[in-house]
């Protein structure tokens, strides 16, 4: 446990970004102007049923804006509070590896320009990572501090098929270790609530990332979206969204299995809430945060609790 926060029983971002650069760091996400293969009609078309219109980008830039501008307005409201901040560019919209070597070498190379970026956070997925990429990954990893985060969402190739995700888990894995292979730090996202998935079927996905033992993990909630291909699959099947009871028990059960040397980025997902159908308890997510500590200390459990292998 001596990864954690005084006031937390998981390992936090926050806390490791300070473990690891000694100060304040922020990531400001960015619109690189991408689409997906899974949008294109290379692999699938729609996206993702649960993607928005925004392509996952709801929160990122402006892609009418140049890379710097779109920094600087972010950059502007966090240097009223913390001037001394540093910064992660976070190229977080669509699949954000997807485009020629040399395309992505100058929105990259452009980031880490900006004054007090210390690194790159990478948002793509794992069909859209070729050899040629993946050598300039390589390159940046040696120049910069690299994450790429790599959408999982879930271990079972039922649930994948079910969200029009475009490719199977074995595809993942594959990536997966590639990456790996060349020392780039990896976060996984994954997701909880996918239509028709049990509580067992979730923390299934969790022992796999236990066992593979990424750098990072992100844990979103399933959001139903009006501009989302789920919202008409949510309007014929009422498939069962999970009470945030539910949610907060689920994600629990999932820390105790992580190892805690894995940094937990999130617990929940922001969603625009002009567009949100459910769960309408995703809008408190600060009080979701909380209940989550709340229970982890009702059961005297911690990240890592019930790891198959505790270190």
């Amino acid at each position: 446990m001596n990864h954690f926060e005084n006031n937390k029983r998981y390992h936090t971002l926050n806390n490791f970004y300070k473990q690891t650069f000694g100060c304040k760091v922020f990531k400001v996400s960015l619109n690189g102007g991408f689409t997906c293969p899974n949008i294109d009609g290379t692999v699938g078309v729609g996206g993702c049923l649960y993607c928005s219109s925004k392509g996952s980008g709801d929160f990122a830039g402006d892609k009418n804006d140049d890379l710097t501008t779109q920094f600087n307005k972010t950059k502007i409201l966090l240097n009223k509070k913390w001037p001394n901040g540093k910064y992660i560019a976070y190229f977080q919209a669509n699949t954000n590896t997807y485009a020629t070597v040399e395309r992505l070498e100058k929105l990259y190379s452009e980031a880490l320009a900006i004054d007090n970026v210390i690194g790159l956070s990478i948002s793509t997925r794992p069909d859209a990572i070729s050899d040629d990429v993946l050598d300039l990954l390589a390159d940046l990893n040696k120049q910069t501090f690299l994450t790429v985060e790599l959408g999982l969402q879930s271990v079972h190739n039922e649930t994948l098929k079910r969200i029009n995700r475009g490719h199977d888990f074995e595809c993942f894995h594959a990536t997966y270790a590639k990456l790996r292979a060349g020392g780039i730090n990896v976060v996984v996202h994954i997701i909880n609530g996918l239509p028709h998935e049990s509580k067992e079927m979730m923390l299934e996905t969790a022992r796999y990332l236990s066992e593979i033992e990424p750098q990072g993990v992100k844990i979103h909630m399933l959001h139903v979206l009006k501009d989302s291909p789920l919202a008409d699959f949510y309007e014929k099947n009422k498939f069962h969204i999970l009470t945030r009871n539910e949610y907060v028990d689920i994600v629990c059960d999932q820390l105790e299995i992580l190892r805690d040397n894995i940094v937990i980025h999130r617990i929940t997902g922001d969603a625009d809430f002009s567009q949100l159908i459910e769960p309408q308890w995703i809008k408190k997510k600060f009080c979701v945060m909380n209940e989550i500590d709340k229970e982890l200390k009702r059961r005297n459990t911690y990240q890592g609790f019930n790891a198959c292998d505790k270190r």
